[in-house]
Protein backbone atom coordinates (compact mmCIF):
# COMPACT_ATOMS: atom_id res chain seq x y z
CA UNK A 1 0.00 0.00 0.00
CA UNK A 2 3.00 2.31 0.69
CA UNK A 3 4.28 1.91 -2.88
CA UNK A 4 1.30 2.36 -4.24
CA UNK A 5 1.12 5.68 -2.13
CA UNK A 6 4.29 7.04 -3.84
CA UNK A 7 3.45 6.35 -7.25
CA UNK A 8 -0.24 8.04 -6.62
CA UNK A 9 2.24 10.97 -5.50
CA UNK A 10 4.77 10.84 -8.51
CA UNK A 11 1.74 10.24 -10.70
CA UNK A 12 0.30 13.45 -9.31
CA UNK A 13 3.64 15.49 -9.72
CA UNK A 14 4.03 14.34 -12.69
CA UNK A 15 0.47 15.51 -13.98
CA UNK A 16 1.43 18.87 -12.53
CA UNK A 17 4.71 18.92 -14.54
CA UNK A 18 2.69 17.90 -17.52
CA UNK A 19 -0.01 20.12 -17.20
CA UNK A 20 1.87 23.36 -17.18
CA UNK A 21 5.23 22.43 -19.38
CA UNK A 22 6.04 19.52 -21.45
CA UNK A 23 9.69 19.14 -20.21
CA UNK A 24 9.05 17.32 -16.50
CA UNK A 25 11.56 19.56 -13.90
CA UNK A 26 14.55 17.84 -13.45
CA UNK A 27 14.36 16.96 -9.90
CA UNK A 28 11.02 14.63 -11.48
CA UNK A 29 13.29 12.38 -13.15
CA UNK A 30 16.14 12.67 -10.12
CA UNK A 31 13.17 11.39 -7.90
CA UNK A 32 12.20 8.55 -9.40
CA UNK A 33 15.70 7.52 -10.27
CA UNK A 34 16.41 7.67 -6.47
CA UNK A 35 13.28 5.36 -6.02
CA UNK A 36 14.21 2.57 -9.19
CA UNK A 37 17.58 3.08 -10.18
CA UNK A 38 19.59 3.80 -7.33
CA UNK A 39 19.48 0.28 -6.15
CA UNK A 40 21.36 -1.17 -8.90
CA UNK A 41 22.90 1.45 -11.01
CA UNK A 42 24.16 3.42 -7.58
CA UNK A 43 24.02 7.58 -6.78
CA UNK A 44 26.77 7.99 -8.80
CA UNK A 45 24.67 6.08 -12.01
CA UNK A 46 28.13 4.14 -12.06
CA UNK A 47 26.39 0.88 -11.80
CA UNK A 48 27.93 0.64 -7.78
CA UNK A 49 24.60 -0.05 -6.46
CA UNK A 50 23.79 -1.81 -3.31
CA UNK A 51 22.74 -4.56 -5.08
CA UNK A 52 25.06 -4.69 -7.94
CA UNK A 53 27.29 -7.28 -6.79
CA UNK A 54 24.23 -9.59 -6.61
CA UNK A 55 23.28 -9.99 -10.36
CA UNK A 56 24.28 -11.75 -12.73
CA UNK A 57 25.16 -9.00 -14.94
CA UNK A 58 26.35 -6.06 -13.82
CA UNK A 59 24.36 -2.75 -14.08
CA UNK A 60 26.03 -0.06 -16.92
CA UNK A 61 27.40 2.96 -16.24
CA UNK A 62 24.46 4.80 -16.87
CA UNK A 63 26.93 8.25 -16.75
CA UNK A 64 28.72 7.03 -20.28
CA UNK A 65 25.77 6.53 -22.47
CA UNK A 66 26.29 9.53 -24.54
CA UNK A 67 30.05 8.58 -24.85
CA UNK A 68 29.69 4.88 -25.86
CA UNK A 69 26.98 6.11 -28.54
CA UNK A 70 29.78 8.61 -30.27
CA UNK A 71 28.89 11.52 -28.19
CA UNK A 72 25.19 11.59 -28.65
CA UNK A 73 22.61 10.67 -25.43
CA UNK A 74 20.76 7.62 -27.12
CA UNK A 75 17.24 8.73 -26.02
CA UNK A 76 15.15 6.29 -27.74
CA UNK A 77 17.11 3.41 -26.96
CA UNK A 78 17.49 4.46 -23.18
CA UNK A 79 14.16 4.98 -23.28
CA UNK A 80 13.00 1.54 -24.39
CA UNK A 81 15.48 0.08 -21.91
CA UNK A 82 14.14 1.72 -19.04
CA UNK A 83 10.56 1.11 -20.29
CA UNK A 84 11.24 -2.76 -20.80
CA UNK A 85 10.40 -5.23 -23.75
CA UNK A 86 7.30 -7.34 -23.32
CA UNK A 87 7.60 -10.61 -23.42
CA UNK A 88 11.45 -11.06 -23.29
CA UNK A 89 13.37 -11.54 -20.25
CA UNK A 90 15.98 -9.12 -19.13
CA UNK A 91 17.77 -8.58 -15.52
CA UNK A 92 16.65 -5.37 -15.55
CA UNK A 93 13.43 -5.15 -14.51
CA UNK A 94 10.41 -3.61 -17.17
CA UNK A 95 8.92 -0.10 -15.61
CA UNK A 96 6.42 0.39 -17.82
CA UNK A 97 3.89 -0.67 -15.56
CA UNK A 98 5.20 1.67 -12.96
CA UNK A 99 5.72 4.67 -15.17
CA UNK A 100 1.77 5.03 -16.57
CA UNK A 101 0.22 8.13 -15.84
CA UNK A 102 0.01 11.35 -17.41
CA UNK A 103 1.55 11.53 -21.05
CA UNK A 104 3.54 14.22 -22.79
CA UNK A 105 4.45 13.97 -26.47
CA UNK A 106 8.18 13.51 -27.38
CA UNK A 107 9.96 13.85 -30.36
CA UNK A 108 12.80 11.02 -30.84
CA UNK A 109 15.73 11.21 -32.37
CA UNK A 110 14.07 10.68 -36.12
CA UNK A 111 11.81 13.60 -35.48
CA UNK A 112 8.54 10.77 -34.83
CA UNK A 113 6.45 12.74 -32.56
CA UNK A 114 4.92 10.20 -30.04
CA UNK A 115 2.78 9.86 -26.58
CA UNK A 116 5.22 9.16 -24.26
CA UNK A 117 4.75 8.95 -20.36
CA UNK A 118 5.70 12.01 -18.60
CA UNK A 119 7.96 9.57 -15.74
CA UNK A 120 9.38 7.87 -19.06
CA UNK A 121 10.76 10.85 -20.08
CA UNK A 122 11.88 12.41 -16.98
CA UNK A 123 13.73 9.84 -15.96
CA UNK A 124 15.56 9.82 -19.72
CA UNK A 125 16.08 13.15 -18.89
CA UNK A 126 18.02 12.92 -15.66
CA UNK A 127 20.41 10.39 -16.93
CA UNK A 128 20.89 13.00 -20.29
CA UNK A 129 21.74 15.77 -17.33
CA UNK A 130 24.47 13.15 -15.74
CA UNK A 131 26.78 11.85 -18.53
CA UNK A 132 30.15 12.52 -18.00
Amino acid sequence: MRFAGAITGFALALAACAATEPDPEPEVGRALYAQYCVICHGESGRGDGVLARDLPVPPADLTGLAARNGGAFPWSDVMAKVHGYAGRAHVMPEFGTVLTGPTVMWRDEAGTRMETPAGLLAIARYLASIQA
